[in-house]
């Protein structure tokens, strides 16, 4: 089994969330919550900021913890590896400050934009959005992130 420890930004605006598109793990592009692997030895506080800027040219400040999502995705879903994998996902609500959106250099985010939130559902995207935009609607007060189901739009 693989393990991974990553920060997430839920940027909302105007009614409006920002996203990132990149090549999902089967290939074909998908759209995201900026954010990533956390650093050994880096806060994910700092990695979040750090994340944001890299993938969509944007500074930021973290305004709250959102919370956190553990998951563990079969090795059939997985490309690539034979193992089953855990991401152990902390979300946080972030305000965009400065910056102006551009792809990410030499990296696999080819687009960053203001998506209206009504429109996220009919986009090819990664779960970690849903459950990002649900933790900004709830705020559960344990922090506690309730499944997403995979399937059809909503990918790993």
């Amino acid at each position: 089994m693989s393990f991974r420890l990553a920060a997430y930004a839920v940027c909302i605006e105007d009614g409006r969330v920002l996203l990132a598109l990149y090549a999902g793990r089967k290939g074909e592009p998908q759209w995201t919550l900026p954010g990533g692997k956390v650093e050994h030895g880096e806060d994910p506080f700092d990695a979040v900021i750090r994340e944001v800027a890299e993938e969509t040219g944007c500074d930021g400040v973290v305004e709250r913890l959102l919370g956190v999502d553990s998951r563990l995705i079969p090795a059939a879903d997985r490309l690539p590896g034979p193992a089953e994998h855990q991401n152990v996902g902390i979300f946080y609500q972030v305000r965009i400050t400065g910056g102006v959106l551009r792809p990410e250099p030499n990296g696999q985010t080819a687009e960053s934009a203001w998506t209206p939130i009504a429109d996220v559902a009919g986009l090819r995207r990664s779960s970690l959005v849903d459950v990002g935009l649900d933790l900004a609607r709830t705020l559960p007060a344990t922090g506690h992130v309730n499944g997403v189901p995979v399937g059809g739009l909503i990918q790993h």
